[in-house]
């Protein structure tokens, strides 16, 4: 897929570098060379992503939270966004209109448990915020410019 050029130890010449082979699998170089190969390897991982789908980024990556999402309420000022990711829920409040600082904040509770909040005057995002939520209700608020959306007690 890839061939590095290194100079042999005695000629002028340029002859290839290839990784040793161990089954399927190409193992990286060690030594000098190594750095070209990740950087190769990187370019064309960057590459790759590009051409799935140019421009499109997952709603996770735009949020800060990771896994899927499992709720999301919309509100005259912004949007709640909640994810969940095996044993934890995150939530994020975003803006329907970033750029000048304005108060916000977003909120996570677990049933019997205490509240989890990041407030502040934000340009575009308050959060994430994230708690452990194994086999109990989750309510998220959110909040822009002191509207607000609830999301209520859910994942029960």
């Amino acid at each position: 897929m890839f061939e590095l050029w290194r100079k042999p130890g005695s000629g002028a010449g340029l002859a290839p570098v290839r990784p040793p082979v161990r089954g399927s699998v190409r193992v990286p170089p060690r030594g000098p060379g190594a750095g070209r190969w990740a950087a190769g390897l990187t370019a064309a991982a960057a590459v790759a992503l590009a051409l799935v789908v140019p421009g499109a980024q997952p709603a996770s990556a735009a949020s800060g939270c990771p896994g899927h999402e499992v709720r999301s309420v919309g509100f005259t000022t912004g949007r709640l966004q909640v994810y969940r990711t095996g044993q934890y829920v995150c939530a994020v409040t975003l803006a329907r209109k970033p750029g000048a600082r304005r108060q916000m904040s977003v909120q996570l509770q677990v049933r019997g448990g205490r509240p989890v909040s990041d407030s502040g005057r934000f340009t575009r995002l308050a959060g994430p915020v994230r708690v452990r939520a194994v086999n109990r209700c989750v309510r998220a608020v959110g909040a822009v410019s002191g509207k607000k959306g609830a999301s209520g007690w859910f994942l029960c």
